[in-house]
């Protein structure tokens, strides 16, 4: 194929013919490795493909003809699609085709094979890695493999048969569930025993033996002792289940992401089957579809999102020298709270350390310590942690009364209520009792982190971890360098944000730090809007163009209305040209409202002569409103020296936020649309990234 992606680590396709007691003829193994230990999963290019092509040659040359072909992976690891990282390389709409339509050729030898096929998926299988397996007739699975299609999530579609295969293969509606709902819920995979409940997967076998097993369990096929089922596919059910899908999409993508839209449009074209005339079409029609998303900015903003997350998450800008890093042995947690209690839940559970949380009240502690005890009981009931570490688990969560029991904690960190006066006084009282090595944190969502460690013998200690709620879903970390933070303390931070299995960025002690600040300001403008008189339906409907997965008002009850008016005020304290409190927020707040609405589109009545003003703006007005307002803020933020760099921004967006990945946090966006020019005289990002070169 003319197609080359540059740089490409290609995947070998290595051939062995395998004699096996009780089988007549061979097995012909084909094992998939790009040559890298697991940290570099096997991926398929246009070298890949090609090397598997050749082996297919090789094995339909053998004499005699092997007895059966069988595909599997290098440790850990089956395959994990088409080579991301060299769609830049690709540089026309004729390129794009071509590597579509070579995968699908090549896959489908396997498909249309005379002689059987099994797949042996030892590890995990996503995206063409899985429309491999798919190809086969029979797939045996590991039980510790996981699967999915994150094509959706990327601003693709599963472009090597996957919207054909699996349809026919488990239903529709169990379809719809794993290449759009997973994909949109953040990429969720479906680990080996949820595979087999829903058919992807013939059996599940333990990983010792894998192959040993699979290669038994394949002989047993081929003798007729052992015959997987093959439930008959319920066509009645196609259009129901294309109809959730496309209420999927529109929930959590406004339509807004074209791989999203194109996905449903291909499932439903499968329900025309697989017979050999079907299935020429619907590759095809994924063949057309491939041509146009790989040729799209969307996939180039996806991808500037995927090294973001891949990449500059685990190396995380401006972080000091991870050898600087104190041992934390102890956590103290000021507070019993349901976010304090959260906090104290992924300690234990990831540090595996004595947390210990305090409050004013017996009351209150105790019911701190029942909820982690409850949450780790939930665990224990779904699998999670055996009876064992269950035990180990809930013996390391105490609570007291008395920051005393502080005394040998390496990390402090407090959830208390948002006030100035009350953190300086919680961290005057541990201060007191905790060793000069102590690092104190704080996890608040606005408050100055320096002048909360101003009166304090040693403010070198403080460090901000503002974490995201729910805490343990949101895998994003602000890391908040104070004044006088030191090294030491910073790195520390850094290392047990790690270890919590969060990604940490490293932001300045501004207001609001990053997310907060920028949420507060895309917030503020909608508000406005709707209080001048814009209707809040067509301000509710005037961000869709983003394809954010909530509302700003569907976002505003999730932050609560409290917490979203405590915020805005210490930001229009802070910038009060930019940031305005309404008095709408205000009187949902005072009326003790979580939202706007009394039921879904009905604006509440209590609140509508606080939406009564007389100058409505349009629905493209509003939305302009609020995309300047980011662009302008965002250079405000580079210029004062929030974050490294504008990736920080984009980073903080796509994982505190949950902001599309093929919006490519908000700056591709921006750049995409020229509202970074028009706002502030330059785009964000050079040209051809995140988009294509112009």
């Amino acid at each position: 194929m003319s197609a080359v992606f540059e740089n490409e680590v290609v995947t070998s396709a290595k051939v062995r013919f395998l004699s096996y007691p009780g089988l007549a003829g061979e097995i012909a193994l084909v094992t998939l490795d790009n040559g890298h230990d697991h940290t570099r999963p096997s991926t398929f290019g246009p070298g890949g493909l090609a090397s598997l092509d050749a082996a297919l040659d090789e094995i339909a040359a053998h004499s005699p003809a092997p007895a059966a072909i069988a595909v599997t992976g290098k440790p850990f690891v089956f395959a994990v699609g088409a080579d991301l990282s060299g769609v830049p390389s690709i540089a026309s709409t004729d390129q794009a085709r071509e590597v579509a339509e070579t995968g699908h050729r090549v896959f489908r030898r396997l498909k249309d094979s005379s002689i059987p096929t099994f797949a042996f998926v030892n590890g995990v299988a996503l995206g063409g890695g899985l429309e491999l397996a798919l190809h086969c007739r029979y797939r045996t699975m590991a039980s510790t493999a996981l699967v999915a299609f994150p094509e959706a999530f990327l601003g693709l579609v599963p472009g090597w048969g996957g919207t054909q295969l699996l349809p026919n293969l488990i239903g529709i509606d169990a379809a719809v569930t794993v290449v759009v709902e997973n994909a949109l819920a953040q990429n969720k995979m479906t680990p080996a025993p949820k595979a087999a409940t829903l058919g992807i997967a013939d059996v599940v076998l333990e990983p010792a033996d894998f192959l040993e097993q699979s290669l038994e369990w394949a002989v047993g096929v081929l003798g007729g002792s052992v015959t997987p089922p093959r439930p008959e596919v319920d066509r009645s059910a196609w259009d129901a289940a294309i109809e959730r899908a496309r209420g999927i999409v529109a929930a959590r993508t406004r339509n807004a992401s074209p791989g999203a839209v194109r996905s449903v449009d291909l499932l439903d074209l499968a329900r025309n089957g697989i017979e050999d005339d079907a299935f020429t079409v619907g590759t095809a029609a994924e063949d057309d579809a491939l041509a146009e998303l790989l040729m799209s900015d969307p996939l180039r903003a996806s991808l500037y999102s995927f090294d973001l997350v891949n990449k500059r998450a685990k190396r995380p800008a401006g972080a000091p020298d991870r050898k600087l890093a104190r041992t934390v042995t102890k956590v103290g947690v000021v507070g019993a709270g349901l976010m304090a209690s959260q906090l104290a839940m992924l300690f234990v559970r990831q540090l595996k350390v004595p947390v210990v949380l305090t409050d004013i009240d017996q009351a209150r502690v105790d019911k701190g310590v029942a909820y982690v005890h409850g949450e780790l009981d939930e665990l224990a009931q779904r699998g999670r942690l055996s009876p064992d570490k269950l035990n180990q688990l809930k013996g390391l969560v105490t609570g007291s009364l008395s920051k005393d029991a502080f005394a040998d904690a390496d990390l402090v960190i407090e959830a208390v209520f948002e006030e100035m006066s009350v953190k300086q006084q919680v961290f005057r009282d541990v201060e007191a009792v905790v060793s000069p090595e102590c690092v104190l944190a704080t996890n608040t969502s606005a408050l100055s982190v320096t002048e909360m460690a101003a009166k304090l013998e040693h403010p070198e200690r403080v460090v901000g971890l503002h974490f995201f709620n729910p805490v343990a879903v949101l895998p994003l970390l602000e890391v908040v360098r104070a004044e006088q933070t030191d090294d030491a303390t910073l790195a520390t931070a850094f290392a047990v944000g790690k270890s919590l299995k969060k990604s940490c960025v490293l932001v300045a002690d501004a207001p609001a730090f990053v997310v907060n600040r920028l949420l507060t300001r895309f917030l503020g403008e909608v508000t406005a809007a709707v209080e001048q008189g814009t209707p809040v339906e067509v301000a509710e409907r005037a961000l869709d163009p983003l394809g954010l997965p909530m509302t700003p008002f569907e976002l505003l009850s999730l932050v609560g209305p409290a917490v979203a008016l405590h915020v805005a005020e210490r930001m229009h304290e802070a910038f009060p040209d930019r940031f305005a409190v309404g008095e709408g927020l205000r009187k949902v707040v005072e009326l003790g409202k979580g939202s706007v609405f009394s039921e879904p589109g009905v604006v509440d009545p209590e609140l509508v002569d606080a939406f009564a003003g007389d100058s409505p703006l349009t629905g493209q007005q509003v939305h302009d409103r609020a995309v300047e307002a980011l662009a302008q803020e965002i250079r405000l933020m580079l210029d004062e020296g929030v974050v490294q760099a504008v990736q920080d921004i984009d980073l903080c967006m796509v994982l505190g936020a949950g902001w599309p990945f093929w919006l490519g946090g908000i700056s591709a966006y921006l750049d995409r649309t020229g509202v970074s020019e028009k706002v502030t005289g330059s785009r964000f990002l050079p040209e051809g990234v995140a988009s294509l070169p112009a």
